[in-house]
């Protein structure tokens, strides 16, 4: 028997261990740096309670020391391996955070084991400017020997194929996860859990506007069109604007060209900020959230949001009409739908609050039905007959037919 044919059998009998990677850089890493951080911390808590796995681990790459990055890892409370321990312990890893190697990963599956590459932003439009503008290289068409790529709904659209094609592997759609337990832990640790939550009642709002502004999929410019919509139907709603994660742009003549042709500008409501944890700014700054993207529909900073009871006004078709939506690229729809939530929020905000539950249910990652699921496809890669959408098989099959 092959060592792989071995590993097949063992896949089948016995439950599996499996490592998520994650790039370490300093001990300055934070884990509100960026949403895919977050993701290793909540797919760790599913892979935990799965009946197929026996152990979970964080599988570190990067300059960074984990012995120095405590306080970054412990919300994973998992333990931490290196490369060279996984090579011989591990039975899949899930690629998230760092990318492996390609000549580590084809001694990976030589042994036995499976890899996953999985996806969580928009890397077909990152990818294209960073050739377009030669910026530093994001996602890498390396050559690791994936058996499957994981991604999301939202990214289905523009990313399955470019992943299929360039990964050469099978592409699973996957549940989005997440809990408020990093957000609630945050919080408290910096001492801003009293007052978190949405508290109604004032006459004017402050309207945050959280877009991280590194790829044109989420940037500032049509909520602060938005807000200046609002503002030029009901100027007396707005107390502030205060844009923020703006250290990029401020200095950028088109960005201070476009922000000075606005009324919300030149009368002195906007303000713009650096970047923050939320829970700085939630109660304390903030008391809406106007929102855009394209192609990104879900996004931790919605959940946050919600869960805390903030209007969210927003353009993505994946919240099961939680928040106040408008139509994409749209701005006097979007100024419509915060002028609604000003009026309408607080005394509907039973309903709110109870419909965000019910989405938020579904994105629990210890839930029944995100365990079967993530359970399932760990399964499908020992399985050829669970495997992901077998349709890139049968396309390469009739191409080299022809």
């Amino acid at each position: 028997m092959t060592e792989t044919a071995g590993a097949q059998d063992r896949g089948r009998s016995r439950r599996l261990r499996v490592g998520v990677t994650l790039f370490l850089r300093d001990e300055r890493q934070s884990i509100w740096e960026n949403g895919i951080f977050q993701n290793s911390f909540f797919l760790l808590e599913t892979l935990r309670k799965s009946p197929l796995v026996e152990w979970s681990c964080i599988v570190a790459s990067g300059p960074g020391d984990p012995a120095t990055a405590k306080h970054f890892l412990s919300g994973a409370e998992a333990s931490v391996i290196d490369l060279t321990e996984a090579m011989e312990t591990l039975d899949v890893v899930i690629e998230l955070s760092a990318q492996l190697d390609p000549e580590w990963g084809h001694r990976f599956v030589e042994r036995g084991g499976r890899i996953v590459a999985m996806r969580v932003a928009s890397d077909f439009v990152i990818d294209a400017e960073r050739m377009a503008f030669g910026l530093t290289p994001g996602l890498l068409m390396s050559g690791v020997p994936y058996h499957e790529v994981w991604t999301l709904p939202a990214f289905e659209p523009t990313c399955r194929t470019y992943y299929e094609m360039g990964f050469r592997a099978p592409v699973r759609i996957m549940q989005h996860l997440w809990s408020p337990v990093l957000l609630e832990k945050g919080a408290s640790e910096a001492g801003q859990y009293e007052g978190l939550r949405y508290s109604p009642g004032r006459s004017r709002w402050r309207v945050g506007v959280l877009e991280p502004n590194l790829c044109s999929v989420k940037t500032c410019h049509i909520p602060m069109l938005v807000c200046e919509s609002a503002y030029r139907m009901s100027p007396k709603f707005l107390e502030a604007m205060r844009v923020f994660n703006t250290d990029s742009v401020r200095s950028n003549e088109v960005f201070t060209k476009f922000a000075r042709s606005l009324d919300v500008v030149k009368n002195g409501k906007a303000s713009f900020e650096g970047r923050f944890p939320i829970f700085h700014l939630l109660g304390s700054y903030v008391d809406a959230i106007v929102s855009h993207h394209w192609e990104n529909a879900q996004n931790y900073l919605y959940y946050e949001a919600i869960y805390l009871g903030y209007p969210l006004i927003h353009n993505s078709h994946l919240l099961d009409g939680c928040g106040y939506s408008y139509a994409d690229f749209d701005p006097e729809d979007g100024g419509r739908a915060l002028l609604q939530a000003f009026l309408e929020h607080d005394r509907s905000l039973g309903t709110y609050m109870s419909s965000g539950r019910k989405l938020l249910s579904k994105l629990e990652p210890t839930s029944e039905a995100n365990v079967r699921l993530y359970s399932d496809a760990i399964a499908g890669l020992f399985d050829p007959d669970r495997r992901a959408d077998p349709t890139l098989a049968s396309r390469r099959a009739q191409a080299e037919a022809v």
